[in-house]
């Protein structure tokens, strides 16, 4: 009789011991999976950061193989340059980069990228310049289309387009002609790319066809830039007066 009494008791005693267990042990457990899932989570981070940091090495070298092919293709000296800020006052498209009058930089120093111009130098400090892209409406390169040799002026619009103007209009341009720098604007060294030419209109009664074209630099990504380090030669003739 005690027995079948008692029996019951300890049945649900026993039952409550053990389920009380295993809410304690699953909490254990789901503590632990918490852990295992933070430390999880901060490992997936940790792989994500450093594969991000792989691929902006990998852009980063591309970019300075490139500049590197360019440089062995001048016989110019060059000095690289990289680009830190743009004009903070919204006036004038130009870059501010990290090199200045202490590394040989000069006023109306011509600034390429690999794939053509980028623009001149027009202000130095000891250890920056400012660089004034070929894209301001200020800026002006002689040019020469490769192709049949007409002459020109290219004049900056916005970033993804340039004029050339004083082309006559019985020039011979096509879609798709290359521009390239001419030599004779004392600034920037024969045959350097500048661009494509996108459209060309003629319009009565003008003498010059309106002629546009598409910058081979990528304005809106300059990070690494090459400084050729080419005088101004009415500069240096003005301090050989001095």
């Amino acid at each position: 009789m005690v027995v079948e009494i008692t029996a019951p008791f300890q049945k649900a005693t026993k039952g409550t011991v053990r389920a009380i267990q295993e809410i304690w042990l699953s909490y254990f457990k789901l503590t632990n999976v918490q852990k295992e899932n933070h430390f999880l989570l901060e490992e997936i981070r940790t792989l994500r950061m450093e594969d991000h940091r792989h691929q902006e090495t990998v852009a980063t070298n591309k970019r300075l193989r490139n500049l590197l092919q360019f440089k062995e293709v001048t016989d110019w000296p060059v000095i690289a340059v990289q680009v830190i800020g743009r004009d903070p006052t919204g006036w004038f498209k130009s870059v501010i980069i990290d090199k200045g009058s202490r590394a040989g930089l000069l006023i109306n120093m011509p600034v390429v990228e690999a794939q053509g111009i980028v623009g001149r130098v027009v202000s130095v400090s000891p250890n920056y310049a400012k660089v004034l892209l070929m894209i301001d409406q200020n800026s002006a390169v002689d040019c020469l289309i490769q192709r049949s040799r007409e002459k020109g002026i290219v004049k900056g619009v916005s970033d993804q387009e340039c004029n050339i103007d004083y082309v006559l209009k019985t020039g011979d341009v096509n879609i798709g002609d290359k521009a390239i720098t001419s030599g004779m604007g004392r600034l920037f060294p024969k045959g350097l790319p500048i661009g494509d030419v996108t459209e060309i209109r003629i319009e009565p009664g003008d003498l010059f066809k309106k002629i546009k074209i598409r910058p081979s630099v990528d304005f809106s990504k300059l990070e690494e830039l090459l400084v050729i380090l080419k005088e101004d030669p009415l500069s240096a003739q003005e301090k050989r007066r001095d």
